[in-house]
This record gives C-alpha cells, sequence and structure tokens, in this order.
C-alpha cells in the first residue's frame, strides 16, 4: 500500500515539476518567439517589393528589415468600403480571423512603401483556399495602382513540389511582375494563373504543373481579395486625378 502511495506522490511531483518547467520555458522563450514572428511577417511584406529594396532581402539582417519597415512603411487600416479605419495598426490584423467574418465588417491592411528614389509601393494582402489549406500573399502595386511590381505567396499545407512552389520556386511570383489588374476598359480582372499557355500577357501567368486547385485557388484570391481593396483604390485613383 505504501508503494502504491509512493508511486502515485512521486508521478504527481514529477508532472507538477515537469509543467513548471515548460511553462517557465515557454514565458522565457516568448518574447524571442514573438520578435521571430514580427519579423518574418514584415520579411513577407517586403517580399512584394524586394526589387525595390536597393539589398536582397535574404541578405537582410532583422534589425534592417525592422529598420526599413519602421521607417520607410506608412500602415493605414481599411474597411471594405474603402474608408480608413482609426485604432487599428494594419500589421496587427490577422487575415485568417478576419477571412471568418461577414464581407461588410472586415478590415484590410494597406502598406505604402516609399523607396529610397522618393517612389510609393502600395502593397495589399489576400488569401484564399488552396487544395488542402489556406494560401495567402502580398501584392505590391506602382504608383498608377494597376501595374504590379512585386509579390510574395505562402501557403499552410499545399504539397511540396506541387503547390508549395507559390512559395518555394521563386520564378511563380516573379511571372506576376508588369502584369495589369485592371484592362483597358477600366475592369478589375487582377491576373489569371492560367493552364495550357498564356493567351493575354497583360493578366495571366502560367499555372503551376501538376497543382490545379492550388492555381486556381490562387486566381480566386487574387480577384476576390484585390476586390476588396477597389472602393479605396477607386478613391485614391480619383484623387490623384488617375481616372
Amino acid at each position: 500500500m505504501s508503494s502504491t502511495r509512493y508511486i502515485l506522490i512521486f508521478t504527481i511531483t514529477m508532472c507538477v515539476l515537469c509543467a513548471l518547467i515548460l511553462s517557465g520555458m515557454f514565458y522565457a522563450t516568448k518574447p524571442s518567439a514573438d520578435k521571430n514572428e514580427v519579423v518574418f511577417n514584415k520579411r513577407a511584406i517586403l517580399g512584394a517589393v524586394s526589387s525595390k529594396l536597393g539589398k536582397s532581402l535574404s541578405e537582410m539582417s532583422d534589425e534592417e528589415v525592422l529598420d526599413v519597415f519602421n521607417n520607410q512603411v506608412e500602415q493605414i487600416t481599411l474597411n471594405t468600403q474603402g474608408e480608413v479605419v482609426e485604432g487599428v495598426l494594419a500589421e496587427k490584423i490577422d487575415m485568417a480571423k478576419e477571412k471568418k467574418k461577414p464581407e461588410a465588417e472586415r478590415v484590410l491592411p494597406l502598406f505604402v512603401f516609399s523607396a529610397e528614389d522618393g517612389k510609393k509601393y502600395y502593397i495589399l494582402a489576400v488569401r484564399g483556399s488552396g487544395l488542402w489549406d489556406e494560401i495567402w500573399g502580398n501584392i505590391a502595386l506602382e504608383s498608377d495602382l494597376n501595374t504590379i511590381v512585386g509579390t510574395s505567396f505562402d501557403h499552410k499545407g499545399e504539397t511540396p513540389g506541387l503547390g508549395a512552389e507559390i512559395k518555394d520556386n521563386p520564378a511563380f511570383p516573379a511571372q506576376f511582375v508588369d502584369k495589369k489588374i485592371y484592362d483597358e476598359s477600366g475592369e478589375l480582372v487582377a491576373v489569371t494563373v492560367k493552364k495550357g499557355g498564356i493567351q493575354d500577357p497583360a493578366h495571366q501567368v502560367d499555372a503551376i504543373s501538376g497543382a490545379t486547385i492550388t492555381s486556381n485557388g490562387v486566381t480566386e484570391m487574387l480577384k476576390r481579395g484585390l476586390g476588396y481593396y477597389e472602393p479605396y483604390l477607386k478613391k485614391l485613383r480619383s484623387q490623384t486625378g488617375m481616372n
């Protein structure tokens, strides 16, 4: 009986000690983990304007990334009616949570990057669905609010060598450079990821071989996601005399 009690006490004591140690490790490493997540997200955003940074993003230290983001990026939060929302920092917006809300209640992050030469680029965030799980990206537009200067994509669970190529193969996002999101009549058409060859060079890129569903997911994500920003883009184009 005493042996059983000893084993029970020993087991409970070890469980409590392990829980305390794990909790201590979690709280001790949390600040570092939080910083790494912040830097990772800012790298992804800047990835859409990597060609305008003056230095390879992969060669930039975390401190350099934070410096560029803090000094050269303006953050704007919008609603889907094209209105600026005060009191909400764009980088804090969780697009996965916003995607679950009714469209009329969502908020959107907009990042305006000012390059060293004074030119401004507008970075829009989009989120959609791939084959297995969610996919997302950042789309950077020239000051004409039409021409894509760069993109960065990521995913939660696409197949390596297939759907995961949206992130892993730099040739895929490179295709989007200089594509247009509006057609000649001013209609938002975004960019189509097309299987079987490009027929419209201004608005299409090649699909990923063997990843039809992911490719279609990117197409749908771009058309819908960029559409959420259109009310604001129209206002901005009108203010700057682009219409």
